[in-house]
């Protein structure tokens, strides 16, 4: 088992809807499994949050999704967003998609950050915007995942 921490890249505005889910989870998680993490909220996945992870340690990147169904959970390796592209890779609701930030640290470290990808579908993304109702259903399924997540043994 790595000897570092796992570091939970948090990914989201607050003031735009489902783009909240992801602080909305990681603020519930229970206080004993929150004390496992280094908790970073980053607002959007940057190449440098990815970087800044210790070599040898695992990282979390949780958000919210577009081309996903809304509510819907979904996990993929790190390594596996990395390689995707087009219509059916769940994408970030920010700018610059998660599987190209990816894609750039794993071509500046050498290989893909060790870890996973733990989004929500979402459908409503605008500024005041609050949680659509399939969003706000699975909000607890989300907890429940990163918990498991955050558990996993790796390393």
């Amino acid at each position: 088992m790595s000897a570092h921490r796992t570091t939970l890249l948090v990914c989201g505005e607050p003031e735009r809807g489902d783009d909240a889910a992801a602080a909305a989870a990681v603020a519930a998680l229970p206080p004993l499994v929150a004390t496992r993490v280094t908790i970073v909220h980053c607002g959007q996945l940057e190449v440098d949050h990815l970087l800044a992870v210790p070599d040898g340690a695992r990282c979390i990147v949780v958000d919210a999704a577009v081309g996903v169904a809304p509510g819907t959970i979904v996990t993929i390796p790190l390594a596996d967003v990395a390689v995707r592209t087009g219509g059916g890779a769940p994408r970030s609701s920010h700018t610059m998609p998660p599987d190209q930030a990816i894609s750039l640290a794993a071509a500046l470290r050498g290989r893909p950050p060790e870890g996973t990808f733990v989004g929500i579908g979402g459908r409503a993304f605008g500024i005041g915007a609050a949680f659509s109702p399939e969003v706000a259903a699975a909000l607890p399924l989300l907890v429940d995942r990163l918990v498991e997540e955050i558990l996993r043994p790796h390393g």
